[in-house]
This record gives structure tokens, C-alpha cells and sequence, in this order.
């Protein structure tokens, strides 16, 4: 997306701290212009004489490594846990500000379930499910297709849970 775009989605961060802000993403190799699909196009054009830059996450950049972990506090876990919950919660209010949202039209659900798997279990578990979404995940972007957010969470429940919460739906 173009710094534009982003405003237009972004309606309450001031523009200089947008423009701020997607520069230290792009000097942290976090983001970086993105190669337009056109022939001999670039990432940046010239509307009305001004420089405009798509910006895409880099590969890789919106996971956490395994030397990130090594040295994340506690304190680290529950700042990205809570960014990664607020960026559902954000994208769910759009959703349910644009207009009628139909849960069943849109394909949009949410469960919470509590399963006992084994450590064993909960490997194959991971697999398959890896096995099951990478054909999707690889698609690219054409006529007919919707973007759709799909986001998971799996950590050990309080002791005692043992099925699906209530007030659950899909």
C-alpha cells in the first residue's frame, strides 16, 4: 500500500507520524517498497510530480525468530500478545463498521475451544494444519479472490478447562 492508502485506513494517526513511522519500519528492514507487477514498473511512481511508494512487509519480517525468543521477556511476550490481539480487534471493528456485516456470507467465525493433546500430539497437530493452509497462504492476489484474515492463538489453558467457552461463535 502507498503511505495514502495507509492514511485512508489510518484515519485517526497524523500523517507526519505515519510517515515517521513507515521510515524506521523500512530502515529496520521490516517493510520495503514493493515491486509493482507491472512490466519495467517499480514500487514508486510520480503522481502530479510527487514520489509515491508502495510499501510491503519484508518476507519473514512479521515473525519473531527463534534469537528473538531467546532474549523476549515476559514483559516483551505480553506487549506483542497485546499488539497482535489489538490488530484483530481493529480489523473486526472494521469489519463490523462496514456496513451490514452477514457472519455467514463473509465466512467470518470465532471459536475458542480447549484441546488435550500430548506434546507428540500437539507436533502432528501443527503439521497438518501447516500442510493444510501453506497451498493457501502461496496465493496470489487475482480477480475473484478476497483477502481474508486468518489469525491463530494456541497456549496452555488454566487448569480445569476442559471444552468450549461460552458465547462462541461461527
Amino acid at each position: 500500500m502507498s503511505a495514502a492508502q495507509l492514511l485512508e485506513r489510518l484515519p485517526d494517526v497524523p500523517p507526519a507520524t505515519l510517515y515517521r513511522h513507515l521510515n524506521a519500519l523500512r530502515q529496520g528492514g521490516i517493510i520495503t517498497v514493493a515491486d509493482d507487477p507491472r512490466p519495467r514498473a517499480t514500487g514508486e511512481r510520480r503522481p502530479r510530480g510527487a514520489v509515491e511508494r508502495r510499501f510491503a512487509l519484508r518476507a519473514g519480517a512479521a515473525s519473531l525468530g527463534p534469537a528473538d525468543l531467546a532474549d523476549a521477556t515476559s514483559e516483551d511476550h505480553v506487549r506483542w500478545f497485546a499488539s497482535f490481539v489489538a490488530s484483530l480487534l481493529g480489523a473486526f471493528g472494521r469489519y463490523a463498521a462496514s456496513g451490514t456485516p452477514d457472519l455467514v456470507r463473509d465466512g467470518v467465525g470465532y471459536r475458542q475451544n480447549v484441546i488435550q493433546l500430548s506434546d507428540a500430539e500437539l507436533a502432528s497437530m501443527a503439521a497438518a494444519l501447516n500442510a493444510a493452509l501453506m497451498p493457501f497462504v502461496a496465493n496470489e492476489p487475482v480477480e475473484g479472490r478476497t483477502p481474508r484474515l486468518f489469525a491463530t492463538v494456541l497456549m496452555p489453558a488454566d487448569p480445569g478447562s476442559t471444552g468450549p467457552s461460552a458465547g462462541s461463535a461461527e
